[in-house]
Protein backbone atom coordinates (compact mmCIF):
# COMPACT_ATOMS: atom_id res chain seq x y z
CA UNK A 1 0.00 0.00 0.00
CA UNK A 2 1.33 3.43 -0.95
CA UNK A 3 2.54 5.55 1.94
CA UNK A 4 0.66 8.70 2.90
CA UNK A 5 2.65 11.87 3.46
CA UNK A 6 1.54 15.16 4.98
CA UNK A 7 1.86 17.90 2.37
CA UNK A 8 0.61 21.38 1.63
CA UNK A 9 -1.73 21.53 -1.36
CA UNK A 10 0.57 23.67 -3.49
CA UNK A 11 3.51 21.35 -2.89
CA UNK A 12 1.52 18.17 -3.53
CA UNK A 13 0.41 19.64 -6.85
CA UNK A 14 3.98 20.51 -7.81
CA UNK A 15 5.36 17.08 -6.91
CA UNK A 16 2.54 15.39 -8.83
CA UNK A 17 3.41 17.47 -11.90
CA UNK A 18 7.04 16.28 -11.80
CA UNK A 19 5.87 12.68 -11.44
CA UNK A 20 3.55 13.17 -14.43
CA UNK A 21 6.49 14.00 -16.67
CA UNK A 22 6.64 17.77 -16.36
CA UNK A 23 10.28 18.84 -16.52
CA UNK A 24 9.79 22.52 -17.41
CA UNK A 25 8.29 25.23 -15.23
CA UNK A 26 8.10 28.94 -16.01
CA UNK A 27 6.44 31.29 -13.56
CA UNK A 28 6.51 34.31 -11.32
CA UNK A 29 5.81 34.50 -7.57
CA UNK A 30 2.48 35.71 -6.24
CA UNK A 31 0.58 34.80 -3.07
CA UNK A 32 -1.08 32.35 -2.40
CA UNK A 33 0.56 30.10 -5.03
CA UNK A 34 4.22 30.92 -4.42
CA UNK A 35 4.90 27.51 -2.85
CA UNK A 36 4.27 25.87 -6.24
CA UNK A 37 7.12 27.85 -7.78
CA UNK A 38 9.32 27.55 -4.71
CA UNK A 39 8.92 23.75 -4.68
CA UNK A 40 9.69 23.52 -8.39
CA UNK A 41 12.79 25.68 -7.96
CA UNK A 42 14.25 23.03 -5.62
CA UNK A 43 12.82 19.94 -7.29
CA UNK A 44 13.35 20.38 -11.03
CA UNK A 45 17.14 20.93 -10.99
CA UNK A 46 17.39 17.41 -9.49
CA UNK A 47 15.45 15.91 -12.43
CA UNK A 48 17.32 14.93 -15.59
CA UNK A 49 16.49 17.59 -18.16
CA UNK A 50 14.55 19.60 -15.60
CA UNK A 51 14.41 23.39 -15.88
CA UNK A 52 12.95 25.90 -13.46
CA UNK A 53 12.98 29.50 -14.60
CA UNK A 54 11.53 32.48 -12.79
CA UNK A 55 10.60 34.78 -15.65
CA UNK A 56 10.74 38.55 -15.48
CA UNK A 57 6.94 38.72 -15.61
CA UNK A 58 3.81 36.63 -16.02
CA UNK A 59 3.67 37.69 -19.67
CA UNK A 60 7.16 36.33 -20.27
CA UNK A 61 6.38 33.12 -18.39
CA UNK A 62 3.34 32.17 -20.49
CA UNK A 63 5.23 32.82 -23.73
CA UNK A 64 8.03 30.54 -22.52
CA UNK A 65 5.33 27.91 -21.89
CA UNK A 66 4.18 28.41 -25.49
CA UNK A 67 7.65 27.73 -26.86
CA UNK A 68 8.26 24.71 -24.65
CA UNK A 69 4.91 23.17 -25.51
CA UNK A 70 5.56 23.65 -29.22
CA UNK A 71 8.62 21.43 -28.79
CA UNK A 72 6.38 18.65 -27.43
CA UNK A 73 7.34 18.92 -23.76
CA UNK A 74 4.98 18.67 -20.83
CA UNK A 75 5.21 22.14 -19.34
CA UNK A 76 3.39 24.14 -16.70
CA UNK A 77 3.05 27.54 -15.13
CA UNK A 78 1.25 28.66 -12.00
CA UNK A 79 -0.04 31.93 -10.66
CA UNK A 80 -2.85 33.55 -8.70
CA UNK A 81 -5.68 35.62 -10.02
CA UNK A 82 -4.00 38.91 -11.14
CA UNK A 83 -1.11 36.92 -12.58
CA UNK A 84 -3.44 34.74 -14.64
CA UNK A 85 -5.02 37.90 -16.04
CA UNK A 86 -1.58 38.92 -17.30
CA UNK A 87 -1.19 35.51 -18.94
CA UNK A 88 -4.45 35.72 -20.89
CA UNK A 89 -2.98 36.81 -24.22
CA UNK A 90 -0.45 33.95 -24.13
CA UNK A 91 -3.17 31.46 -23.17
CA UNK A 92 -5.15 32.58 -26.22
CA UNK A 93 -2.06 31.95 -28.37
CA UNK A 94 -1.82 28.44 -26.91
CA UNK A 95 -5.49 27.85 -27.73
CA UNK A 96 -5.11 29.21 -31.25
CA UNK A 97 -2.04 27.06 -31.88
CA UNK A 98 -3.64 23.89 -30.44
CA UNK A 99 -0.94 23.51 -27.80
CA UNK A 100 -1.35 21.62 -24.51
CA UNK A 101 0.01 23.10 -21.29
CA UNK A 102 -0.92 23.09 -17.62
CA UNK A 103 -1.91 26.42 -16.07
CA UNK A 104 -2.50 26.52 -12.32
CA UNK A 105 -4.59 29.27 -10.74
CA UNK A 106 -4.64 29.34 -6.93
CA UNK A 107 -7.32 32.01 -6.68
CA UNK A 108 -7.24 35.02 -4.39
CA UNK A 109 -9.81 37.73 -3.79
CA UNK A 110 -10.35 40.41 -6.42
CA UNK A 111 -10.92 42.43 -8.51
CA UNK A 112 -7.63 44.24 -8.78
CA UNK A 113 -5.08 43.30 -6.14
CA UNK A 114 -7.96 42.38 -3.85
CA UNK A 115 -6.63 40.21 -1.05
CA UNK A 116 -4.80 36.96 -0.50
CA UNK A 117 -7.71 35.08 1.08
CA UNK A 118 -9.41 32.20 -0.81
CA UNK A 119 -11.84 33.08 -3.58
CA UNK A 120 -13.77 31.46 -6.43
CA UNK A 121 -14.29 34.67 -8.36
CA UNK A 122 -12.20 33.57 -11.37
CA UNK A 123 -14.78 31.01 -12.52
CA UNK A 124 -16.04 33.21 -15.36
CA UNK A 125 -12.49 33.97 -16.45
CA UNK A 126 -11.51 30.29 -16.53
CA UNK A 127 -14.67 28.97 -18.19
CA UNK A 128 -15.73 31.90 -20.35
CA UNK A 129 -12.91 34.34 -21.10
CA UNK A 130 -9.48 32.96 -20.24
CA UNK A 131 -8.22 34.53 -23.46
CA UNK A 132 -9.56 36.57 -26.36
CA UNK A 133 -11.32 34.98 -29.32
CA UNK A 134 -13.37 31.81 -29.72
CA UNK A 135 -11.87 29.10 -27.56
CA UNK A 136 -11.92 27.02 -24.40
CA UNK A 137 -9.54 25.33 -22.01
CA UNK A 138 -10.19 22.29 -19.84
CA UNK A 139 -10.79 23.40 -16.24
CA UNK A 140 -10.46 21.00 -13.30
CA UNK A 141 -11.44 21.86 -9.72
CA UNK A 142 -9.91 19.87 -6.83
CA UNK A 143 -11.54 19.87 -3.40
CA UNK A 144 -8.81 18.14 -1.34
CA UNK A 145 -5.03 18.03 -1.22
CA UNK A 146 -5.29 14.50 -2.61
CA UNK A 147 -7.14 15.85 -5.63
CA UNK A 148 -4.62 18.67 -5.96
CA UNK A 149 -2.20 15.86 -6.75
CA UNK A 150 -4.51 13.49 -8.62
CA UNK A 151 -5.96 15.99 -11.08
CA UNK A 152 -2.54 17.10 -12.32
CA UNK A 153 -1.93 13.89 -14.28
CA UNK A 154 -5.47 14.08 -15.66
CA UNK A 155 -4.92 17.68 -16.76
CA UNK A 156 -1.77 16.72 -18.66
CA UNK A 157 -3.47 13.67 -20.20
CA UNK A 158 -6.53 15.57 -21.40
CA UNK A 159 -4.43 18.45 -22.66
CA UNK A 160 -2.26 16.11 -24.71
CA UNK A 161 -5.24 14.09 -25.94
CA UNK A 162 -7.20 17.08 -27.22
CA UNK A 163 -4.29 19.44 -27.93
CA UNK A 164 -5.57 22.21 -25.69
CA UNK A 165 -4.46 23.94 -22.49
CA UNK A 166 -5.79 22.67 -19.17
CA UNK A 167 -6.18 24.55 -15.89
CA UNK A 168 -6.23 23.47 -12.27
CA UNK A 169 -8.54 26.02 -10.65
CA UNK A 170 -8.13 25.94 -6.88
CA UNK A 171 -7.90 28.65 -4.24
CA UNK A 172 -5.77 29.84 -1.35
CA UNK A 173 -7.51 27.56 1.11
CA UNK A 174 -6.61 24.39 -0.80
CA UNK A 175 -3.18 25.68 -1.75
CA UNK A 176 -2.18 26.41 1.82
CA UNK A 177 -3.84 23.63 3.81
CA UNK A 178 -2.00 20.42 4.74
CA UNK A 179 -3.56 16.98 4.48
CA UNK A 180 -2.34 13.40 4.10
CA UNK A 181 -1.82 12.53 0.44
CA UNK A 182 -0.78 9.46 -1.51
CA UNK A 183 1.47 10.70 -4.29
CA UNK A 184 1.17 9.16 -7.76
CA UNK A 185 3.83 6.86 -9.12
CA UNK A 186 6.48 8.38 -11.36
CA UNK A 187 5.37 8.11 -14.97
CA UNK A 188 7.72 6.17 -17.21
CA UNK A 189 8.90 8.55 -19.93
CA UNK A 190 8.17 5.80 -22.46
CA UNK A 191 4.49 6.17 -21.55
CA UNK A 192 4.34 9.81 -22.61
CA UNK A 193 2.21 10.27 -25.72
CA UNK A 194 3.80 10.73 -29.12
CA UNK A 195 3.40 14.24 -30.53
CA UNK A 196 4.03 14.10 -34.28
CA UNK A 197 3.01 17.75 -34.59
CA UNK A 198 5.81 18.99 -32.29
CA UNK A 199 8.66 21.14 -33.56
CA UNK A 200 11.58 18.84 -32.96
CA UNK A 201 13.51 19.34 -36.19
CA UNK A 202 12.79 17.30 -39.31
CA UNK A 203 16.34 16.35 -40.41
CA UNK A 204 14.96 16.02 -43.92
CA UNK A 205 12.88 13.01 -42.87
CA UNK A 206 9.46 14.66 -42.92
CA UNK A 207 7.72 17.76 -44.17
CA UNK A 208 8.43 21.14 -42.62
CA UNK A 209 6.01 22.02 -39.80
CA UNK A 210 4.87 25.28 -38.27
CA UNK A 211 2.89 26.09 -35.15
CA UNK A 212 1.05 29.35 -35.47
CA UNK A 213 -2.17 31.07 -34.41
CA UNK A 214 -2.16 33.68 -37.19
CA UNK A 215 -4.61 33.19 -40.11
CA UNK A 216 -4.92 36.34 -42.20
CA UNK A 217 -7.45 34.76 -44.56
CA UNK A 218 -10.89 34.96 -42.88
CA UNK A 219 -12.12 31.69 -44.36
CA UNK A 220 -9.00 29.88 -43.24
CA UNK A 221 -9.45 31.25 -39.71
CA UNK A 222 -13.10 30.25 -39.61
CA UNK A 223 -12.25 26.74 -40.77
CA UNK A 224 -9.60 26.35 -38.08
CA UNK A 225 -12.02 27.53 -35.37
CA UNK A 226 -14.75 25.17 -36.59
CA UNK A 227 -12.35 22.23 -36.48
CA UNK A 228 -11.39 23.20 -32.94
CA UNK A 229 -15.02 23.45 -31.83
CA UNK A 230 -15.75 20.03 -33.28
CA UNK A 231 -13.05 18.77 -30.94
CA UNK A 232 -14.59 20.76 -28.07
CA UNK A 233 -17.91 19.03 -28.69
CA UNK A 234 -16.23 15.67 -28.13
CA UNK A 235 -14.76 17.01 -24.87
CA UNK A 236 -18.22 18.20 -23.77
CA UNK A 237 -19.75 14.81 -24.43
CA UNK A 238 -17.15 12.46 -22.93
CA UNK A 239 -15.05 14.38 -20.38
CA UNK A 240 -17.62 15.68 -17.88
CA UNK A 241 -16.81 14.73 -14.30
CA UNK A 242 -18.75 15.26 -11.07
CA UNK A 243 -19.19 13.65 -7.67
CA UNK A 244 -22.74 12.98 -6.48
CA UNK A 245 -23.08 12.71 -2.69
CA UNK A 246 -26.33 11.54 -1.06
CA UNK A 247 -28.36 12.60 -4.11
CA UNK A 248 -30.46 9.45 -4.68
CA UNK A 249 -33.35 10.60 -2.46
CA UNK A 250 -32.48 14.30 -2.17
CA UNK A 251 -35.32 16.83 -2.33
CA UNK A 252 -32.76 19.64 -2.45
CA UNK A 253 -29.42 19.34 -4.21
CA UNK A 254 -26.64 21.75 -3.37
CA UNK A 255 -24.11 22.42 -6.15
CA UNK A 256 -20.65 23.52 -5.07
CA UNK A 257 -17.08 22.97 -6.26
CA UNK A 258 -13.59 23.14 -4.81
CA UNK A 259 -13.19 24.33 -1.25
CA UNK A 260 -16.82 25.47 -1.12
CA UNK A 261 -17.89 21.85 -1.55
CA UNK A 262 -16.08 20.95 1.67
CA UNK A 263 -18.27 23.41 3.57
CA UNK A 264 -21.36 22.13 1.79
CA UNK A 265 -20.52 18.47 2.52
CA UNK A 266 -20.47 19.28 6.25
CA UNK A 267 -23.74 21.19 5.87
CA UNK A 268 -25.37 18.28 4.02
CA UNK A 269 -24.32 15.88 6.80
CA UNK A 270 -25.77 18.22 9.45
CA UNK A 271 -28.99 18.57 7.46
CA UNK A 272 -29.25 14.79 7.12
CA UNK A 273 -28.89 14.50 10.90
CA UNK A 274 -31.99 16.71 11.11
CA UNK A 275 -33.85 14.37 8.77
CA UNK A 276 -33.65 16.70 5.78
CA UNK A 277 -33.22 15.04 2.39
CA UNK A 278 -30.29 16.97 0.95
CA UNK A 279 -27.47 16.00 -1.38
CA UNK A 280 -24.42 17.49 -3.07
CA UNK A 281 -23.32 17.61 -6.69
CA UNK A 282 -19.66 18.60 -6.88
CA UNK A 283 -18.44 19.58 -10.34
CA UNK A 284 -14.89 18.34 -10.90
CA UNK A 285 -14.73 19.60 -14.48
CA UNK A 286 -15.84 23.22 -14.64
CA UNK A 287 -15.29 23.17 -18.39
CA UNK A 288 -16.85 21.06 -19.63
CA UNK A 289 -19.49 21.74 -16.99
CA UNK A 290 -21.12 18.49 -15.76
CA UNK A 291 -24.53 19.15 -17.30
CA UNK A 292 -25.33 15.43 -17.39
CA UNK A 293 -25.08 14.96 -13.61
CA UNK A 294 -27.39 17.91 -12.93
CA UNK A 295 -29.81 17.01 -15.71
CA UNK A 296 -30.23 13.48 -14.33
CA UNK A 297 -31.11 14.95 -10.92
CA UNK A 298 -33.84 17.31 -12.09
CA UNK A 299 -36.64 14.73 -12.16
CA UNK A 300 -35.69 13.40 -8.70
CA UNK A 301 -35.34 16.71 -6.81
CA UNK A 302 -37.51 19.70 -6.01
CA UNK A 303 -34.92 22.48 -5.94
CA UNK A 304 -31.24 23.35 -6.31
CA UNK A 305 -28.97 25.60 -4.24
CA UNK A 306 -25.61 26.87 -5.51
CA UNK A 307 -22.96 27.85 -2.95
CA UNK A 308 -19.80 29.73 -3.95
CA UNK A 309 -17.00 31.97 -2.71
CA UNK A 310 -18.10 34.69 -5.15
CA UNK A 311 -21.01 36.98 -5.96
CA UNK A 312 -22.46 34.28 -8.20
CA UNK A 313 -20.71 32.81 -11.24
CA UNK A 314 -21.08 29.02 -11.36
CA UNK A 315 -24.75 29.48 -10.48
CA UNK A 316 -25.26 30.76 -14.04
CA UNK A 317 -24.24 27.37 -15.40
CA UNK A 318 -26.55 25.58 -12.97
CA UNK A 319 -29.46 27.76 -14.09
CA UNK A 320 -28.65 27.14 -17.75
CA UNK A 321 -28.86 23.37 -17.22
CA UNK A 322 -31.99 23.47 -15.07
CA UNK A 323 -33.58 25.88 -17.58
CA UNK A 324 -36.51 26.83 -15.35
CA UNK A 325 -37.59 23.24 -14.65
CA UNK A 326 -36.82 23.64 -10.94
CA UNK A 327 -36.06 26.68 -8.76
CA UNK A 328 -32.36 27.47 -8.34
CA UNK A 329 -31.32 29.41 -5.23
CA UNK A 330 -27.97 30.93 -4.35
CA UNK A 331 -25.90 31.56 -1.22
CA UNK A 332 -22.42 33.02 -1.01
CA UNK A 333 -19.74 35.04 0.67
CA UNK A 334 -16.95 36.72 -1.25
CA UNK A 335 -13.76 38.70 -0.74
CA UNK A 336 -12.09 35.86 1.14
CA UNK A 337 -14.89 35.19 3.65
CA UNK A 338 -15.66 31.46 3.79
CA UNK A 339 -19.31 30.54 4.51
CA UNK A 340 -19.85 28.32 7.53
CA UNK A 341 -21.69 25.00 7.40
CA UNK A 342 -24.24 26.46 9.81
CA UNK A 343 -25.04 29.30 7.40
CA UNK A 344 -25.48 26.83 4.56
CA UNK A 345 -27.78 24.65 6.68
CA UNK A 346 -30.03 27.67 7.35
CA UNK A 347 -30.13 28.37 3.62
CA UNK A 348 -31.01 24.69 2.97
CA UNK A 349 -33.86 24.85 5.49
CA UNK A 350 -35.30 27.88 3.72
CA UNK A 351 -35.14 26.21 0.32
CA UNK A 352 -36.83 23.08 1.71
CA UNK A 353 -39.54 25.36 3.12
CA UNK A 354 -40.30 26.48 -0.43
CA UNK A 355 -38.39 29.75 -0.60
CA UNK A 356 -36.28 30.69 -3.59
CA UNK A 357 -33.41 32.60 -2.02
CA UNK A 358 -30.66 34.76 -3.47
CA UNK A 359 -28.43 35.61 -0.55
CA UNK A 360 -25.26 37.56 -1.28
CA UNK A 361 -23.47 39.88 1.16
CA UNK A 362 -24.59 43.25 -0.19
CA UNK A 363 -28.25 42.21 -0.31
CA UNK A 364 -28.02 40.84 3.21
CA UNK A 365 -26.59 44.10 4.52
CA UNK A 366 -29.08 46.29 2.63
CA UNK A 367 -32.21 44.29 3.45
CA UNK A 368 -31.31 42.50 6.66
CA UNK A 369 -31.91 39.20 4.87
CA UNK A 370 -29.38 36.88 6.48
CA UNK A 371 -29.00 33.14 6.14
Amino acid sequence: MAEKVLMKGNEALAEAAVRAGCKLFFGYPITPQTEVAAYMSKRLPKVEGGVYLQAESEVAAINMVYGASASGARVMTSSSSPGVSLKQEGISYLIGSDLPALIVNIQRGGPGLGGIQPSQADYWQATRAVGHGDGHIIVLAPSTVQEMADLVALAFELGDKYRMPAMILADGLLGQMMEPVVLPDVLDSAALPDKPWALTGHQGQRRHQTINSLHLDAQELENSIIRRFERYETVRLVEQRAECYLTDDADVVVVAYGAASRVVRSAVNHARDEGLKVGLIRPITLWPFPTQAIDLQIEKSQAFLAVEFSMGQMVDDVRLVVNGRRPVSFFAHTGGIVPTPEEVVVAIRRVIAGEQIDIVPFKSKLTGDRA
